[in-house]
């Protein structure tokens, strides 16, 4: 049962973060990196019980949340070996040259350090991966900053049963978890915090980026929100298999009842495609589930509702799963919104300078994908365009399936996140987390052990 966290008790676990910053920082990284392993073993060894809860509470499924769950495990241990591994701290070492132009240079040496304090917001549609030990909690410790959590009101059991085993694996003061309104909203202001991470909807992500803002004290905010993540097809891509193309898009749009931030929402066709009744029978086949929560539902409905009264578009499919199609001419105002749920667009275009005219205009998207025939002329053209509007470009596949690996990249320009250069998924989300120093001049002694001159840490550096 969810307990809405009071002021005070708020204050006690933001100031506790702060005193454990130093400590925690000053970890060995290997040892940083065995706790991380050992939230992972510990998840994994009550994963029945986890797994139960989340479904109660979620109504996702075994077979999901198994994965889910795994998935969780998988992400602090690929965190766990970058710690090890130590590339992280980004460290570089210029001896001091006393013949360096224009000017002597000093003896310098750079890494990166940690933060300090962060609050973590739970997701909504991910009540593992992306929730309590999820993707930002787990970079966070690996930077070695404090966590201090806000569950996610649609799954506070879960929350609570996760929330324990950090607590109990991580040293005091380190793990925190809080629950209710009032406290996110004080939690993203209080002076010990120094950095957020946030995965939700668009307008709960502006409204901590505002209270964010009215700090005295700036600190970053790194909101993942929301994505149209376009699907663009091309006639040669059409020709060469058109019936694949209609059950992988169904698929995913729908996958997980589409409530996934990679849900393509935008199917780019040629005009006179023909795929009408295909689309609308593969979309009427295909099962989804209840909707998370009650706001979710409410959003879903209001989007169909913005989709049926805009001008020029007709309906496919509806109205779970529900699909519609408009010319690309008519592809304006709120049918550039996300209606997350189980609904896309189909945008039909009449040649390939409109199509590159509608795509160059697009919101900034988690994902953008490429449907491509063999030798397709519009590739070269079409490529640079979706990395221009998107974090990660895919090609003759779909976006769904954000792969746990150290190469993904899942960010993308505004609104997909609030800011383009970092990732929340993979290795390199460390780098939120994390600020650089220079030390110069410094004696080896009193240098930090990734500095020194002998490296007793044997990690990799950039040296002169």
């Amino acid at each position: 049962m969810a307990h809405d966290t009071t002021p005070a008790e708020l204050d006690r676990v933001c100031t506790a973060a702060a005193g454990a910053a130093a400590g925690f920082a000053a970890l060995p990284l290997a040892e940083r990196a065995e706790l991380l392993r050992t939230i992972a073993a510990k998840l994994r060894e009550n994963g029945v019980a986890i797994i139960a809860a989340a479904d109660a509470e979620s109504h996702l499924g075994l077979p999901r949340l198994t994965g889910e769950l795994e998935r969780t495990c998988v992400q602090l241990e690929l965190f766990a070996a970058a710690v090890e591994a130590g590339t992280f701290l980004e460290v570089i070492i210029d001896h001091a040259d006393p013949a360096a132009k224009p000017a002597p240079r000093p003896d310098l040496r750079r890494m990166l350090v940690p933060l300090g304090p962060v609050a973590v917001f739970a997701a909504s549609n991910f009540p593992l991966a992306f929730s309590v030990a999820g993707g930002d909690t787990a970079s966070a410790l690996a930077a070695g900053c404090p966590v201090v959590v806000k569950a996610h009101p649609g799954h506070p059991e879960t929350s609570q049963l996760v929330a324990a085993i950090l607590a109990e694996v991580l040293p005091d003061g380190v793990f925190a978890l809080v629950e209710g309104f009032t406290a996110g909203q004080a939690l993203v202001g209080h002076p010990a915090i120094t950095a957020v991470g946030f995965t939700g909807s668009l307008a709960g992500g502006q409204a901590l980026l505002d209270l964010v803002n009215a700090r005295e004290t700036p600190i970053p905010f790194y909101g993942e929100l929301g994505a149209l993540n376009p699907a663009i097809v091309t006639p040669a891509a059409l020709a060469d298999r058109r019936d694949e193309i209609v059950t992988g898009f169904v698929g995913s749009f729908t996958m997980g009842s589409g409530q996934f931030c990679t849900k393509p929402g935008l199917l780019f066709l040629p005009a006179g495609h023909g795929l009408d009744e295909a689309l609308g029978a593969a979309a009427a086949a295909a099962t989804t589930g209840q909707l998370l929560t009650e706001n979710i539902q409410k959003g879903y409905e209001q989007g169909l509702t913005r989709f049926a009264s805009a001008p020029g578009v007709r309906s496919l499919a509806g109205p779970a799963p529900a699909l519609f199609a408009v010319a690309a001419g008519d592809l304006r105002g709120e049918l550039l919104d996300e209606c997350f749920g189980p609904a896309a667009l189909v945008v039909e275009y009449q040649s390939p300078e409109e199509l590159f005219a509608t795509v160059r205009d697009l919101p900034g998207s988690l994902t953008a994908t490429a449907h491509l025939g063999g030798s397709d002329e519009l590739a070269p053209a079409l490529l640079p365009l979706l990395a221009g509007i998107a974090g990660r470009v895919i090609v003759n596949g779909w976006p769904t399936g954000v792969a746990v690996t150290a190469a993904m990249q899942h960010g993308g320009p505004w609104p997909a996140a609030t800011t383009s250069l970092y990732t929340s998924v993979g290795e390199t989300a460390v780098r939120r987390f994390l600020r650089p120093v220079a030390f110069q001049n410094v004696p080896d002694a009193l240098l930090p052990p990734a500095l020194q001159e002998s490296n007793p840490l044997d990690i990799p550096r950039r040296v002169s």
